[in-house]
């Protein structure tokens, strides 16, 4: 039977220490620039042993934030060097991530859904240049940004025009942008 520690690694591995280490950012543990060079270890590493290395100075906590365990209604959008994109009528689940690679784009377009949440929390990642998320919401919604942790060439374009409307919904972004930009467009709603 092989060792735990070299037992290959799989994306969901690679998603839970990356989010150790995005809290270990928030509690002051790591500087940003040791997040960034933690980061490419933890996606480059095969092994769940390379993965404990890179957390082995850290608290190894759960952290509250981890996606939803496999079948659980979170939506996940990713791609590396393509477009993907979730757009028209569909229904938002309270959960969903967003990972833009190598000049991929992901465009998540909420005008013309349905949300029975008053708020949605929606994990970005982009690590790799020219990388873009692009988000489209109703006038009336808000989206916060303030969890999102930002390094090195990394930006998020987050202006709202109004303020969260009665109906409204919160759409809260967490995660880490390295390179490329998040870009959050307010449009009006979608009928019919």
């Amino acid at each position: 039977m092989a060792d735990h520690r070299d037992v290959r690694a799989g994306d969901r591995d690679r998603e839970r220490v990356a989010e150790l280490l995005r809290v270990a950012v928030t509690e002051g543990r790591i500087s940003l620039d040791e997040l960034g060079e933690r980061i490419d270890r933890v996606y480059a590493a095969r092994t769940l042993g390379q993965l404990d290395d890179v957390v082995s100075d850290l608290p190894q906590e759960e952290p509250p934030g981890l996606p939803a365990a496999a079948g659980g209604a979170e939506l996940a959008l990713h791609t590396v060097s393509r477009r993907v994109s979730r757009t028209g009528r569909w229904t938002v689940p309270r959960r969903m991530s967003a990972k833009a690679g190598r000049g991929g784009t992901v465009r998540i377009d909420f005008t013309g859904a349905d949300c029975p949440h008053r708020e949605v929390v929606l994990d970005v990642e982009i690590t790799s240049w020219f990388g873009d998320i692009r988000l489209v919401v109703p006038r009336g919604w808000w989206v916060r940004d303030e969890e999102v942790v930002r390094v090195a060439l990394g930006a998020v374009h987050n202006s709202p025009p109004e303020p969260l409307a009665p109906d409204g919904v919160t759409v809260r972004l967490t995660g880490y942008v390295k390179t490329g930009d998040v870009w959050v467009r307010y449009r009006r709603r979608v009928t019919g």
